[in-house]
């Protein structure tokens, strides 16, 4: 579901992220749903189970891996380059000695690895804007994890605004991070599909 609010025009002039956010908190927003800026856009996706069970797993596989305590989170807000993108990724995972910023939130500079789980309503961001700036950032990698075909989609070499690798695997085949800051292999065997 995307929302334009009726003043968004002069909320983009401002470019101010904290603004709008801080009028979404004040809106009604039903529980279970993700909250996200994309180009000054508001976008509002219902968590479902095979969602939840798809980054609980991913969650799991990066805690196996970096311990428990790791800098790791999920549908937390990271401000990204660009035109008004605050986004929550399914998944986020930061350097080791990443720090939060003056206001308490993590720095996009820190990031190591994003996975989204597309849902039917937000793919095109996960495959357009949101690739575009997580490329931009620097973000060495980049997975997008679909349960409707029942592949994930691994793009690394962040290079401008693309990625310079793409590399497609159906679920069962493992995402291969050896290598990658991460020298960790994921398992898919058990993505649930929708």
């Amino acid at each position: 579901m995307t929302i334009e609010l009726t003043d968004r025009t002069e909320m983009a002039e401002s470019g101010e992220l904290d603004d709008l956010f801080e009028r979404l908190e004040q809106m009604h927003i039903p529980e279970g749903y993700k909250v996200e800026i994309v180009e000054g856009n508001v976008h509002m996706a219902p968590q479902r189970d095979v969602h939840w069970q798809t980054i609980r797993r991913i969650v799991r596989a990066l805690e196996d891996r970096f311990g428990i305590d790791a800098p790791v989170t999920s549908d937390v807000r990271i401000d990204f380059p660009g035109k008004l993108n605050g986004f929550a990724p399914d998944v986020a995972k930061f350097a080791d000695d990443a720090e939060k910023d003056e206001l308490g939130r993590w720095r996009y500079q820190d990031v190591e690895f994003i996975a989204e789980v597309i849902s039917q309503g937000t793919a095109a961001n996960d495959y357009g804007p949101k690739k575009k700036a997580y490329a931009a950032a620097g973000v060495p990698v980049y997975v997008i994890v679909d349960p409707y075909l029942g592949c994930c989609h691994v793009f690394t070499r962040p290079q401008g605004d693309d990625y310079m690798i793409d590399v497609t695997l159906k679920y069962g085949e493992p995402i291969d991070l050896t290598g990658s800051f991460a020298d960790l292999t994921l398992s898919t065997q058990e993505f649930p599909r929708d």
